[in-house]
């Protein structure tokens, strides 16, 4: 699933998404659109996303997302 499928599954806005994985909306913009992202805001997406879905989702598990 791609970041956004995951936002929608969790029903969150692209603002809820960014403060629930405690990062500038902007950085969550860029990681949306395919840019590269640092390991420590891929490791923060994919804690949110783990903590809302109550399993573990890895950095791998989330398509399009491209780890400098």
């Amino acid at each position: 699933m791609t970041l956004e499928e995951y936002r929608l599954l969790c029903g969150w806005s692209k603002n809820e998404m960014a403060r629930k994985a405690s990062m500038d909306f902007n950085t969550l913009q860029k990681a949306m659109n395919g840019e590269a992202v640092s390991i420590n805001t891929a490791n923060k997406l994919a804690r949110a996303l783990s903590t809302e879905l109550g399993r573990t989702i890895r950095i791998p598990d989330i398509d399009g997302l491209i780890v400098k």
